[in-house]
């Protein structure tokens, strides 16, 4: 594994507890699961593989659910627990200040946040950003 963050800097870090608390929100806004929001991020922003940002988001969501498929990752050299520990610290105060936050709006508000989450997760994953990128550069 390409460990971008044996030394970890501080922009790294900063990076890390951002995804983190971008995840704890939208985990208590939403109730979406951390692997829709962790693993595009650690996919798009920081750079790492699919199995790697798999292998990591189940390290942040360890316990209970998780346990057999992180070692399964651990024993691939898929999880780096630095960024674990990072990101852990973060998603804990992301999904108190989501949760709060969710229960101030309507849940027709909720509800559109969290397919408009979907919606660009599916659009990334399947690479429809470039393709349609490249069809309005076609037409201007």
């Amino acid at each position: 594994m390409d460990n971008k963050f044996k030394n970890m800097s501080a922009e790294s870090i900063m990076l890390l507890m951002t995804v983190g608390l971008a995840a704890g929100i939208l985990s208590g806004l939403v109730g979406v699961g951390g692997g829709i929001i962790i693993v595009p991020a650690l996919i798009f922003f920081l750079g790492f593989t699919q199995l790697q940002a798999q292998g990591t988001s189940l390290g942040l969501l360890l316990l209970p659910v998780g346990i057999f498929a992180v070692i399964n990752y651990y024993k691939a050299g898929h999880i780096d627990f630095k960024v674990v520990g990072a990101m852990s610290i973060a998603f804990v105060a992301g999904g108190w200040i989501g949760s709060k936050l969710a229960l101030r709006l309507d849940q027709e508000t909720v509800k559109k946040v969290f397919a408009i989450v979907l919606f660009y997760t599916a659009f990334r994953l399947l690479h429809w950003d470039s393709l349609i990128a490249k069809w309005v550069k076609s037409i201007f």
